[in-house]
């Protein structure tokens, strides 16, 4: 895919989703939409530093909700990979993403890559990545690019310094000043996150 093509789609893809985040507040509340449009200028921060080789990158959204984070991955990992543990939030993956491809096919642009799993169970249970393994090939450390939203960190921080390989990246959304060290794992945005709210760490 042509580069400007690449950008024109990944930047339609953010601003549908993010026209639909859910809030902090209300009888969502417990509910917080990532900024597509902030993940996306991120992850152009990561290429440049070599840290996502396009197509090759095999990534998994440790909380992946409606998947929006996954459609957005999807154009520039050789895997995206999601886990929700809520069958009612991630049930709105299909019906939104078909709304999402008929807009793309208006404006004649690529739809996702055939390359989304999602899967309905808890990270932290080793049924659940068991599961990945046997429907994609993808065991939990041959992860390049662990994904996950601020309220989770520290349960999937573990799991990352435990099991994940060394150099593998984590991003956690939703950090502003305070950026928490990880036991096992490296900050490499000590000043502060990208776009102001995604902080990156390394595996070590």
């Amino acid at each position: 895919m042509k580069t400007d093509k690449l950008e024109e789609t990944l930047q339609t893809v953010a601003d549908f989703y993010d026209r639909r985040k859910v809030g902090h507040i209300g009888s969502m509340g417990f509910r917080r939409s990532s900024d597509l449009g902030r993940v996306k200028a991120a992850i152009a921060q990561l290429i440049a530093r070599s840290l996502l080789i396009p197509q090759k990158c095999l990534f998994l959204d440790m909380g992946c909700a409606d998947g929006r984070v996954n459609v957005l991955m999807s154009y520039l990992t050789g895997k995206s990979i999601g886990i929700e543990l809520n069958e009612w939030i991630m049930d709105e993956y299909v019906p939104v993403k078909t709304e999402l491809e008929d807009a793309l096919k208006t404006d004649r642009l690529p739809l996702p890559p055939d390359n989304i799993s999602l899967f309905l169970g808890d990270t932290l249970d080793d049924e659940t990545h068991e599961a990945i393994k046997n429907r994609t090939d993808t065991g939990f450390e041959e992860f390049d690019l662990f994904y996950t939203y601020l309220s989770m960190y520290e349960e999937f921080s573990e799991l990352i310094a435990r099991k994940a390989k060394k150099g593998a990246i984590f991003m956690v959304y939703g950090l502003d000043k305070i950026l928490p060290k990880i036991n096992g794992l490296e900050l490499l945005t000590p000043q502060k996150p990208l776009e102001g709210i995604i902080a990156l760490y390394l595996k070590t």
